[in-house]
């Protein structure tokens, strides 16, 4: 089996620790991190609003290394952070909003602001994106292909944004829900090959509906800048075991297609698709997901297993058999977003708490 190399980034937020709302002070967080900190300073970059930091671990092959980049970049964001007088925090949407947001001052963000008006606001959410090595397009859209019916999985998994500006929304991925008004953003059905890849993406740009390849907002893509597939539905999880499981899973279910012996799936409908994300959404594991195999609801604790069962021979093989046995009770007894919630209780339903509760364990790693 080929040892593929895989990567993560994460988008972080910026609160003010007196109000606990968001903060657009991003570009005195980089400001500092060029003028104090050795590393290299492309970890850490601008997202499209100021409120916003992106960090990106190096391709790694063990899983344990990725965690400690995950740790270790969180650490040189909240640093600099700190510096500036604010705090970081891992969690998909903005619980407490601080104002209108500011935009990132960037031709790019600019024109997708002016192109696409309200539908950009809630750009300010944060997602966690997994790159996996892969050898050429081709293979990239073969893995793409395969892994289409199971990334509703991966949502639940990650999902951790149950509070936006003040409110319970009663979905654990808020987030997911809120990017899916982008026109390009969605869960594509079947391509079949790079040609019909690369042609939905040009007409999708020539419509007006993305600007550029940076912004075909596929829950799953070919990486415009790197050798590598994107899977990009999951919310950016608090929990940095959480993101290594979700990540270890992406690479398991990628090999399975491209080293091993494919990963079963049916052709959906896009229809069906949106269904299966829509739930997956909603609920995170905490109730029924449509099996990626049949579209049946199915508990949402056999649906996991069975991914696991299928990649199997994959996770032994990068050694990654133990991490998922020890992580799916944990994921399975309450995901992120069930631990937000947790905090709120703990409060008598204080979102402050619950931002409290994330710059906390965002920190902790």
């Amino acid at each position: 089996m080929e040892r593929r190399t895989m990567g993560v980034e994460e988008e972080l937020l910026l609160v003010d620790p007196e109000t606990r709302e968001t903060t657009p002070r991003a570009e005195q967080v980089l400001r500092y991190v060029a003028d104090h900190d050795p590393e290299p300073a492309d970890e850490l970059d601008h997202e499209l609003f100021a409120h916003q930091l992106e960090t990106r671990t190096p391709p790694v092959g063990d899983a344990a290394d990725l965690r400690r980049h995950l740790v270790r970049l969180r650490g040189r964001a909240a640093r600099a952070a700190e510096a500036v007088g604010a705090r970081i925090a891992a969690t998909g949407a903005v619980p407490l909003q601080g104002g209108a947001p500011r935009t990132t001052r960037d031709d790019r963000y600019l024109a997708m602001i002016a192109t696409y008006g309200e539908i950009a606001r809630p750009g300010g959410t944060c997602g966690q994106h997994v790159h996996v090595q892969v050898d050429s397009d081709e293979q990239g859209v073969r893995a793409i292909d395969a892994l289409i019916p199971w990334l509703s999985v991966l949502l639940a998994i990650s999902a951790n944004s149950p509070y936006y500006h003040g409110r319970d929304t009663r979905y654990a991925s808020w987030r997911s829900q809120a990017w899916a008004q982008w026109p390009s953003a969605s869960s594509p059905t079947r391509f079949g090959s790079v040609a019909a890849y690369h042609e939905l993406g040009r007409a999708l740009i020539a419509s007006g509906a993305a600007l550029d390849d940076g912004m075909l907002y596929f829950d799953v893509r070919l990486s415009a800048h790197q050798p590598t597939v994107e899977v990009r539905i999951g919310d950016v999880c608090t929990d940095p075991d959480d993101a290594t499981l979700v990540a270890v899973l992406v690479r398991a279910m990628v090999a399975r297609e491209l080293d091993g012996p494919g990963l079963p799936g049916g052709r959906w409908r896009a229809e069906l698709l949106r269904a299966a994300r829509w739930r997956a959404a909603r609920y995170g594991l905490g109730d029924r997901l449509l099996a990626p195999e049949t579209g049946e609801l199915r508990p949402a604790r056999e649906v996991l297993e069975r991914l696991v069962e299928e990649v199997r021979d994959q996770l032994e093989g990068y050694g990654d058999a133990a991490l998922v046995a020890e992580a799916l009770p944990r994921v399975l007894a309450g995901g992120g977003a069930t631990r937000q919630r947790a905090a709120a209780e703990r409060s008598g339903g204080s979102v402050v708490a619950v931002v409290d509760d994330l710059v906390r364990r965002t920190a902790a790693g």
